[in-house]
């Protein structure tokens, strides 16, 4: 009977490892929640009115549609029976497997106070670009219309917890909206008066990146007129704006890119986790067997983290994460088609 390979998440990872085993001798089948494969590297356009929304998406199954071999199924994925190798389905259903394959991402981590999603939105899906482009937007209308200068003034100011690379990108892009775009646009506001402030609790901007590729960013996003706060710990969040380094700061514009955390992929197949929610894993992104029906490996476990971290990380900052990512899904493509067929694997160790 054919090797049946199940890809949870049809992201960079998912989609790569499908790719990978083009001519293998299996079948594939990939789930995702979504219909879409998203290019995450330019949501922040979407975001900031740049790109339209099908710019950036593509169906999944227009991808593969000359992949015979390939079933793509949409569905939500809440569980992951080891004992049985099934995955199970929100609506009830399940789907065998020989080999799983768990490219499924990560989300936002709001380090203990779920409470300001409300208020401070991530960036990770279709969905939250255009709810953040709707924010940016009509915080400009609104303002326009108020004459009282101090809520004008908050309706002006755009915050952005977190400096790595998508709280840099956003800072910037609304920059360039407000202050070189949107000029001449409005009667009773200048938007080159919008503060854009990018909060950083470390003490530079782009800390995974070599210290003078942070530096340039650092000044770059000076000359487009954002105020970058380094060393400030953001301690509130509430539709008033932002408390941080002690400091209240009035904003109708809060957006989150403070911090992700892994999906609930390890707790679905019982494998231990690191304190982020990341599956613990071998250098070749297998399943650590810490898991009862895990492959016994030459290596100790308490060393896999460490060395899966070293054998990617300088892909990673060399390649960006998306190339990482797309890495390591054909990594492991070529490990299912060679033979080494585990029983389960891990794309996107790391985010």
């Amino acid at each position: 009977m054919t090797h049946h390979v199940v890809i949870v998440g049809a992201g960079f990872g998912g989609l790569a490892a499908a790719q990978g085993l083009a001519g293998a001798d299996v079948r594939i089948t990939i789930i995702d929640r979504r219909n879409h494969h998203l290019f995450q590297p330019l949501l922040y356009q979407v975001g900031t009115a740049t790109l339209a929304t099908s710019e950036i998406a593509w169906p999944i199954r227009h991808l593969l549609r000359k992949r015979k071999e390939v079933t793509t199924l949409l569905g939500t994925v809440t569980g992951v029976d080891t004992q049985n190798r099934k995955v199970l389905i929100e609506d009830g259903g399940s789907i065998d497997y020989d080999t799983l394959v768990l490219a499924t991402g990560a989300r936002h981590a709001y380090f203990g106070h779920d409470e300001w999603e409300p208020y401070a939105p991530g960036l990770k899906t279709l969905e939250d670009a255009t709810t953040i482009r709707r924010r940016v937007l009509l915080s400009f209308e609104r303002a326009e219309c108020e004459t009282d200068p101090t809520r004008r003034a908050a309706l002006l100011t755009f915050v952005i917890v977190g400096g790595g690379p998508t709280g840099v990108e956003l800072s910037g892009a609304i920059a360039e909206l407000a202050h070189q775009n949107l000029p001449g646009e409005y009667r009773h506001i200048d938007t080159r008066k919008a503060r854009v402030v990018l909060i950083e609790a470390g003490p530079r901007i782009l800390p995974s990146f070599a210290e003078d590729l942070s530096a340039y960013a650092h000044a770059s996003l000076e000359r487009l007129g954002v105020e970058i706060q380094l060393k400030q710990a953001v301690s509130e969040c509430s539709d008033q704006g932002v408390i941080y380094g002690g400091r209240p700061l009035a904003a109708k514009v809060i957006l989150w890119a403070a911090g992700v955390r892994a999906s609930a992929a390890a707790a679905w197949a019982g494998l231990p986790a690191d304190n982020a929610g990341r599956a613990l894993v071998e250098p070749d992104l297998t399943a650590c067997p810490h898991h009862q029906d895990a492959p016994r490996r030459r290596h100790h476990a308490a060393n896999f983290p460490l060395q899966a971290f070293r054998q990617f990380s300088h892909h990673r900052q060399a390649r960006g994460g998306h190339r990482f990512r797309l890495d390591q899904g054909t990594g492991l493509a070529r490990l299912v088609a060679l033979g080494a067929r585990p029983h389960i694997f891990f794309d996107r160790r790391a985010q």
